[in-house]
Order: C-alpha cells, then structure tokens, then sequence
C-alpha cells in the first residue's frame, strides 16, 4: 500500500513494505517517481511508478528506509497545494490511500510543519544519480512468520458483566430472576 499526505512545500509519501531490501528510487523534477524493491524470504519484487501532479525540488527531497515501510518527503518546486497527488484525474489506483497520521487540512498547514519523529531522512540525497540508489536495508529485521499484522491500537479488553437487577413481583405480576450465563 502507498500513502500519501501534503503540505504547502512537501508531499509525504509512505510505501508500506515490510523488509525491503534493495530499495531504488527515481525522483525527476518533472514530477515522476519510480520506486522498486524486494521483500520477504523469497525476494518478491515491488514496484510504484507513479506521475505526480506538478514538478518537485529533487534535491530538497529525502527518503528514510525502515523495517516496515519507506517514507519520502518530496519537496514541490512551487509552494502550492496540490488538488491530488497524480497528474490523471479520475479514480487513483487502489493501492494508493490518504496517510491520516501525517495529514493536514490547507487552513492548518502553519501549526507543525516538521517531519513524523519516525521520519529519520539522515543524509539521504535523490539528487545521486539512479545506479547509486541501491540502499539494501531491511536485513536481520524481518518479521516472525505467522506474525498477526493487525496494526490495531486497541488491546482485548476485559469487561465485567453487571448482573441484572431482579424484577419486583408486584410490578410484573410474577417473579423472574435474571442470570447471566
């Protein structure tokens, strides 16, 4: 899956991938990101071509390779808001969804415009040329097989069953006994 959110000068895009390894990426100015990658015991690859709306800034752009995903920040050439993130109007393609975590709204751009803090760009420069892409990663971190993937925030909870309270005889004109079973 690949999310994405902006802001008046960024566009965040999220390549959710668990243990990726050999991870290229192509940035142009002219908005077209290319993004591949292996993943898992058997190596599948993985790949994201995608038109962007409008022209980037490829050297104020950065990426950060983690255990479980890929963050781009890409920098847009002009401070504007984009109306979406694809050059082709229409439906975008299924596997890309809007990050809710990192997004905000165009009147509330100017309350934090810092980076997630699970966001470490480091040196990381797209302005190297596409052959020096390569940036591995992802080994010795890979997820247990039969891992649950359930990226809920909510933990089985224990809740007590309060007894019913017996009805009154002379209310319901006989006796009955609620019991929980």
């Amino acid at each position: 899956m690949v999310k994405w959110a902006q802001r008046l000068d960024d566009v965040f895009i999220t390549i959710e991938l668990p243990d990726a390894q050999d991870v290229k990426l192509k940035l142009e100015p002219e908005g077209k990101f290319f993004f591949s990658a292996k993943s898992g015991a058997d190596k599948i690859p993985y790949e994201v071509d995608l038109d962007l709306h409008d022209k980037v800034d490829v050297d104020g752009s950065k990426a950060s390779v983690g255990n479980r995903n890929i963050c781009y920040l890409v920098k847009k050439a002009e401070s504007k808001w984009w109306s979406r993130l694809l050059k082709q109007e229409g439906r975008p393609p299924v596997f890309l969804k809007v990050d809710w975590d990192r997004w905000v709204d165009e009147d509330e751009d100017d309350v934090d415009t810092k980076p997630a803090p699970d966001m470490d760009f480091g040196d990381f420069d797209f302005s190297v040329s596409a052959n020096k892409m390569n940036m591995g990663g992802g080994e010795g971190f890979g997820a247990v097989e039969g891992e649950d993937d359930d990226d809920s925030d909510t933990e089985d909870e224990n809740v007590e069953e309060i007894p019913a309270p017996k009805k009154d005889a002379s209310s319901s004109g006989a006796e009955h006994e609620v019991k929980n079973v």
